[in-house]
């Protein structure tokens, strides 16, 4: 699927997607019934990647702003998204995820965001105030202690890094795989962790 020159959704590049699940859930595995929200469906890669992991006592919330995303993953995409639309852990909300961060306060204990090209408005501008300083803010609020943001990016953004360190995040910068496969172009998520330890710690990277 494409947004002009931009492409946003392709079911040959989901190892990035579903690394954005697994290290995500990596992080607070300590957690005994993690709650989660994913920003954005799309084709269901990093929701049904948190289900494989995930204990029975999980819960996730999938906000997705646009209704036909949410028809086509029911209907055309069924095959595809097979039972995670139906699991018991997973509830699907027609919501802006903008919305749901600013509405609640120490719910999650991870929230995965992938509903943009990075850590801009790409595809609705209103996403911006998920990345600004404000929108930060409002993101450390909604996680619990420990709780970890995870922001799915197609490439390096520094400025972002430095946004998440000046809202109390401890950064670690992590390259992944676009597909499954080991080669081939690399994304990278950012696992910011709220820690009042945070402010002014430098991001690390990685490579997976």
């Amino acid at each position: 699927m494409m947004l002009g020159p931009s492409e946003l959704m392709n079911s040959r590049l989901s190892g990035s997607e579903e690394a954005l699940a697994t290290l995500a859930c990596r992080r607070i595995e300590t957690v005994k019934g993690p709650h989660l929200l994913i920003g954005g469906l799309g084709m269901g890669f990093t929701l049904r990647a948190a289900l494989a992991v995930l204990g029975t006592e999980a819960r996730i919330i999938v906000a997705e702003l646009v209704p036909a995303v949410i028809a086509w993953a029911r209907g055309p995409m069924a095959d595809i998204f097979g039972d995670s639309l139906t699991d018991p852990r997973a509830s699907i909300c027609t919501a802006d995820v903008v919305d749901v961060i600013q509405s609640r306060s120490s719910a999650f204990d991870a929230i995965l965001l992938d509903v943009d090209n990075g850590p801009e408005g790409l595809i609705r501008k209103a996403n911006d105030a998920l990345y600004n300083p404000r929108g930060l803010k409002a993101v450390r609020r909604a996680l619990r202690p420990g709780g970890v943001l995870a922001v799915w990016s197609s490439g390096p953004n520094p400025l972002f890094a430095k946004r998440l360190r000046d809202a109390g995040f401890d950064v670690n910068e992590v390259a992944v795989r676009a597909t499954t496969k080991r080669r081939g172009a690399r994304h990278v998520i950012w696992f910011a962790t709220k820690s009042e330890a945070a402010r002014g710690a430098k991001p690390t990277s990685q490579s997976r």
